[in-house]
């Protein structure tokens, strides 16, 4: 790897330690304000982040099709990134595990080619074996006693890994007719403003709430939302996708690294070995294998 691919590698390697570092803020915030408050606050802040990064970024006018097709994918992408955050918001909540919700919500990267196969991609059987280990891992790390264990709060980040895939195919699909960082500034700001909203009306928002919780909205809304996807365009300019996500899938190793260092979070032994099935599913997900033709036959290798 040359020095200037280590860059962008570095880049993305960066951004999935903060997202995953992000968990221990999520469940730091559940004692300090409800869950549409740190919500709205944190994406707001995230948007406003960004208006400075597009101004070095994003200079110059686009047409005006660029424009509404940017509005409207922002539009759309943002009801589904509220949908996702909340769901796995209130996940933490009730798991009170950095570690395990980060584990869970890693799932989403085995999800996204099995939800290909509705537009008609073809899973691989690497993704099927990938999906056994993400399965089997979940099973490990949910349910302790049988069936009747597995908690409201795991099922609702199972929930919101679903809502991830979904807000991952609705980038990939709306991608060529958009302007991403204006097109995060947009999904941002109908999250956190749905967050909000959710908050006047559900929750009993003070000011000392966010005085309180100034820690994990900082960095939840400046480095998780601000600074990261910041980081993750830079990177995959240069980074191809199936790489870039394996790097990704390492947002849900951080998490229990800081669970464990942040907030001294301790599992048994099956936990981890939850964790190791599905940590070991995610990567097999991303495993394509294509055929080189070579004189006398054909030569297996993996795609880069």
């Amino acid at each position: 790897m040359n020095k200037s691919n280590l860059k962008y590698t570095l880049c993305l390697v960066l951004t999935a330690m903060i997202w995953g570092v992000a968990f221990v803020a999520q469940e730091k915030s559940v004692d300090l304000m409800g869950a549409f408050t740190f919500g709205g606050v944190r994406f707001l802040l995230g948007a406003v982040s960004l208006i400075p990064v597009i101004a070095i970024f994003e200079r110059g006018r686009s047409d005006k099709a660029q424009r509404r097709s940017t509005l409207f994918c922002g539009l759309a992408t943002g009801l589904v990134l509220f949908a996702a955050v909340m769901l796995q918001q209130y996940g933490i909540e009730l798991t009170r595990s950095a570690g395990k919700a980060g584990f869970i919500t890693g799932m989403y990267i085995v999800f996204v080619p099995i939800a290909g196969l509705v537009m008609k991609k073809r899973a691989t059987l690497f993704t099927w074996i990938g999906v056994a280990f993400a399965i089997s891992g979940l099973y490990l790390l949910s349910v302790t006693d049988g069936f009747g264990s597995i908690g409201f709060g795991d099922l609702l980040l199972v929930a919101g890994a679903i809502g991830w895939t979904f807000h991952i195919i609705f980038i990939d699909r709306f991608a060529p007719r958009i302007r991403p960082l204006r097109f995060s500034l947009v999904q941002f700001t109908v999250c956190g403003a749905l967050s909000l909203a959710g908050a006047f009306i559900f929750e009993d928002v003070r000011l000392i709430q966010l005085k309180n919780g100034i820690i994990p909205i900082l960095y939840g809304g400046l480095l998780s939302v601000g600074v990261a996807y910041t980081l993750q365009t830079i990177g995959q300019k240069k980074v191809p996708p199936a790489k870039a996500a394996i790097i990704f899938s390492m947002e849900a190793l951080f998490a229990a690294l800081g669970g464990a260092l942040l907030s001294r979070e301790r599992m048994s032994l099956r936990g981890y070995a939850g964790c190791a099935f599905i940590f070991a599913g995610i990567l097999l997900s991303q495993i394509v294998i294509k055929r080189k033709a070579k004189a006398g036959g054909a030569e297996p290798a993996l795609e880069e």
